[in-house]
């Protein structure tokens, strides 16, 4: 998003930060808060996560060096609508919203690269909501391991995943329990469609894959489905 300041723009915006680095799983931000910095990541990894009433935990993203979280509030002044932790070793920049709103002020492409950053969260976030809303568990974590795959360098028309995630970070990802996700696993390699070697996990069959997750998927209700006959016409009876 800074890439576009001059350097005597990005030394004053650096200047107007204060800098701190976070351990592994430190709390940066609480869902709710009423904080208003943004941050901006330049060493390390964060990720943005929400709970359930039970505590169970539901990541929207991970942002590594480079990124920034926190605009939300910065720009509207509600409370935060998220929690952010961090995933690795974090260096991490917090400008209060009154610098960063002036930054967007006097660069309107911040201001249009911020705009388009929350463009992608609306759309991310419809995805998301259609995936909950008419996926089940298993196709979760399939979709989940189907994005994570990266072709084989070595392998032609092979895929893998390195490092394997650990199974409570998919089950986050997938909105279930890590359970699921081992059960969804030994299920998944008895059948040989994937294979754990090391800290590298294979898709030995993507096709198959790709397969198992559509044939698993329920059909969503029509919203021009016809009510049944004596649903459609109801006239109003004598008391």
């Amino acid at each position: 998003m800074l890439s576009c300041l001059p350097p005597e723009e990005l030394a004053l915006a650096e200047q107007n930060c204060r800098w701190r680095r976070y351990a592994k799983g430190e709390r940066i931000v609480e869902r709710a808060s009423d904080d208003r910095d943004v941050y901006f990541v330049v060493e390390g990894t964060v990720e943005v996560v929400n709970f359930s009433l039970s505590g169970r935990a539901v990541a929207y993203a991970d942002l590594s060096a480079g990124h920034f979280f926190g605009e939300l509030a910065a720009i509207d002044g509600e409370p935060r609508s998220a929690t952010v932790e961090a995933k690795t070793a974090c260096l991490i920049g917090a400008m209060s919203p009154g610098h960063f709103i002036k930054l967007m002020q006097r660069h309107p492409e911040i201001s249009l690269y911020v705009m388009r950053r929350l463009a992608a969260i609306v759309r991310a976030c419809d995805e998301r909501i259609m995936d909950l809303s008419t996926l089940g568990a298993m196709q979760r974590i399939l979709v989940e391991l189907l994005n994570a795959a990266k072709p084989d360098p070595i392998t032609p028309g092979s895929w893998m995943i390195y490092p394997s995630p650990p199974q409570r970070e998919t089950a986050v990802r997938a909105a279930t329990t890590r359970e699921t996700v081992a059960r969804v696993f030994t299920q998944l390699q008895d059948a040989g469609l994937i294979r754990r070697k090391g800290r590298t996990l294979y898709l030995r069959d993507r096709a198959e894959l790709e397969r198992l997750a559509e044939r698993l998927a329920p059909k969503p209700p029509s919203p021009y489905k016809q009510p049944p006959e004596n649903m459609r016409y109801q006239e109003a009876q004598p008391a």
